[in-house]
């Protein structure tokens, strides 16, 4: 088994909202100008994560199936005339690597990873397994557009950021549990997002031989 206790949570559900409002939702958040380079999902995680305060000292796992596609898909909805500033967008690093850059911090390890239906659960036990007392696990998606119809965006905006101790802290609002057992099916990040926001308790697979217990506390 491994445990480890939720510390700190934020959540952003914008559903489907459209990515121009969700960037003028959250520009105030960040310094003047830095948005024109950072992509919709940076400025969604980063609104989130930063809410987290990152150290140095902690690890951060960062999961989204589906990452910065829609910056590309911003780009190429500029043509015939393509845009340079969306170009340079399109690559630019990381949502999690736009915040940390902006505050010009660096973290102790930092893990982006990506995936379908098990993405949570390898998110999960790779906090986890994390050696920093601190793990701060976060990820999310933004919708899309014409890249939906392919099956390489979300049809959802949403993130969010958790802090994880491997002891239970003053205030803590969950016990996370991972065990061998019979689980067999996989938790996609967007089921795993509605159980956080939502603080719903859940028991069960999420991935083939591991169960997933959350209970709220």
């Amino acid at each position: 088994m491994i445990e480890r206790y939720l510390q700190l949570l934020t959540t952003d559900d914008a559903g489907t909202e459209t990515a121009a409002a969700t960037r003028e939702r959250l520009k105030g958040h960040f310094p003047p100008g830095s948005t024109r380079r950072m992509t919709t999902l940076g400025m969604l995680v980063g609104r989130s994560l930063a809410q987290l305060g990152p150290t140095p000292s902690d690890t951060i796992v960062y999961a989204s199936a589906y990452a910065e596609s829609c910056a590309l898909e911003s780009f190429l909805d500029s043509f015939p005339t393509p845009s340079p500033t969306l170009f340079q967008t399109s690559i630019h690093p990381s949502a999690v690597q736009q915040l940390m850059i902006g505050r010009q911090e660096p973290v102790l390890e930092f893990n982006p990873m990506s995936g379908g239906r098990l993405l949570a659960f390898h998110a999960l036990r790779t906090a986890f397994l994390a050696p920093t007392a601190r793990v701060l696990l976060c990820g999310g998606e933004e919708k899309g557009t014409w890249l939906l119809s392919h099956g390489l965006a979300s049809d959802r905006t949403f993130a969010f950021a958790a802090s994880f101790h491997a002891a239970p802290q003053p205030g803590s609002l969950a016990r996370f549990e991972l065990t061998r057992g019979t689980g067999a099916a996989g938790l996609d990040l967007a089921s795993f997002f509605g159980v956080l926001h939502g603080r719903t308790p859940w028991d069960g697979g999420v991935a083939q031989g591991w169960n997933l217990r959350i209970a709220w506390l």
